[in-house]
């Protein structure tokens, strides 16, 4: 059991039977009485966020998620697929449960997979990602006025700001967890 002197951003709790997240975290001592404890919370499933406050005699469960290293598969109508390669077992994860994660996934991929009663709710990615320019428009000499970035969308819909030397067809590297242009990968 956690009590509110654990409580920090970033901790994963249950509440009303259901994993949470802090989001934002403030403590205040007023001149007399019991400390507050305020939290932003985001529910793990559903993605809304709330606010709670909490005296220092409370306690909370720990959230109990597991991650499992499962490999991407493909995606269909029902959402995106993944495998276990230990068990063979497969978990389909929403289009909501990914967000923009989406984006960066790519057959045959190692992720991170965040598990709440047997059942997919997040994804932690690699740090860096290597796609395909899809479509880039010809950078024309002396158009500088946006500086020397160009729009591009990769192989995977994700659109994105490149420098304008990168030509569609290039392998681009991408920061997942900004979703921002790296570097041109040579290949």
């Amino acid at each position: 059991m956690y009590s509110c002197s654990d409580l920090k951003k970033g901790l994963k709790l249950m509440i009303d039977g259901e994993p949470h997240v802090i989001a934002q975290f403030d403590f205040s001592k007023p001149g007399k009485g019991q400390a507050l404890y305020r939290c932003k919370l985001r529910n793990m499933i559903t993605g809304s966020l709330f606010d709670r406050t909490y005296r220092s005699s409370e306690s909370f469960e720990p959230a109990s998620l597991e991650e499992n290293k499962m490999q991407f598969l493909y995606q269909d109508e029902t959402g995106y697929v993944f495998m276990d390669n230990r068990t063979f077992e497969q978990t389909t994860l929403t289009d909501e449960a990914l967000g923009d994660a989406k984006y960066f996934l790519i057959d045959n991929m190692e992720v991170e997979i965040l598990l709440f009663n047997e059942r997919g709710i997040g994804i932690t990615l690699p740090n860096f990602v290597e796609l395909r320019v899809s479509k880039s428009d010809p950078w024309v000499k002396g158009d500088t006025a946006q500086g020397n970035n160009k729009p591009a969308e990769v192989e995977t819909g994700y659109n994105l700001q490149v420098p304008s030397f990168v030509d569609e067809g290039q392998i681009i590297r991408i920061d997942t967890r900004t979703g921002e242009y790296v570097t041109r990968v040579k290949g």
